[in-house]
């Protein structure tokens, strides 16, 4: 099991990962736990530090780092969190190519 710690870093891994390198993306405070892992949300730095909503990052929806494998799981934004995460916690959540991120290899996957 990873620690708060591990999870939080693989976390702002991700997010560097999948923002352009001229914009620095930055975590909500507001962490979601589940038995399985925790739930992050994000935006630019900008617009969490002054709402200039003219800086919010387009597609930045919720991610799960999963605390046995370290794995993230991206949610869309066409809809409601809380039918993601049904979906994930009872295995039919809908995967595109981009679904899920393995850090240790950098790689992402849709499996």
């Amino acid at each position: 099991m990873l620690t708060e710690k591990q999870m939080l870093a693989i976390a702002e891994r991700f997010i560097r990962r999948i923002v352009d390198e001229n914009i620095e993306p930055m975590l909500y405070d507001d962490i979601i736990k589940k038995p399985y892992g925790n739930i992050y949300s994000f935006n630019s730095k900008e617009t969490i530090l002054t709402g200039n909503f003219n800086k919010t990052l387009v597609g930045a929806g919720p991610f799960l780092v999963e605390n046995r494998t370290g794995r993230v799981v991206g949610f869309g934004t066409a809809g409601r969190l809380e039918d993601y995460l049904k979906a994930y916690e009872n295995g039919t959540l809908v995967t595109a190519l981009d679904t899920y991120w393995y850090p240790d290899e950098d790689r992402f996957d849709y499996k």
